[in-house]
């Protein structure tokens, strides 16, 4: 079976739940946090895949990995999800389960990255800028990465609009490469 269509078939399942019992809000802000964990710790990912771990030491890493307090529903979907033996596809549950909900609430998710800190002005101006473009709520965060060396990325959803000089910088690299590379 396709991981995709599993993942995303537990997290309807799990909207559907907490819409029920009116946990939605919770569970989404529990499912980003671990989502999130998975992206900053792989190891996390690692142990989920490791057969020679138990079902409660595999329950006990992700209550751990969340600072230990859960909700009733969490910790509930979680036991389900590893007594059928599907956590290996935790992660990918947590990402549809947000998407899905972003998606039902009209929830759009932003992010600016910039090289150096951007004051509140810029920020609201890009806010409603977002809101232009797609109307709805806007879950919207910032990131410094001087790597980019200046400019801005900007997501929102699946877009991406990348205005860095470290961009510009490669692909003129690209032009001079394959402009030098006829001549020869």
């Amino acid at each position: 079976m396709n991981e995709g269509m599993i993942s995303k078939r537990y997290a309807k399942a799990l909207l559907q739940f907490a819409i029920e019992s009116k946990s939605e809000d919770t569970l989404f802000s529990e499912m980003k946090k671990l989502a999130a964990v998975f992206s900053a710790e792989p190891r996390l990912r690692m142990a989920m895949d490791n057969p020679t771990l138990t079902a409660e030491d595999k329950l006990g890493l992700i209550g751990a990995a969340l600072g230990g307090k859960v909700s009733v529903e969490f910790k509930k979907f979680v036991e389900l999800v590893v007594k059928n033996k599907r956590e290996t596809y935790l992660r990918n549950i947590a990402l549809s389960y947000v998407d899905i909900y972003c998606e039902s609430k009209h929830i759009n998710t932003g992010k600016l990255i910039t090289a150096t800190p951007v004051d509140s002005a810029v920020i609201q101006k890009m806010k409603g800028l977002l809101q232009k473009i797609k109307p709805g709520t806007l879950d919207f965060e910032t990131v410094v990465d001087t790597e980019i060396e200046g400019g801005f990325i900007l997501h929102i959803d699946t877009y991406r609009l990348d205005a860095s000089v470290k961009t510009q910088l490669k692909q003129i690299k690209q032009q001079f490469i394959a402009e030098n590379s006829k001549m020869i």
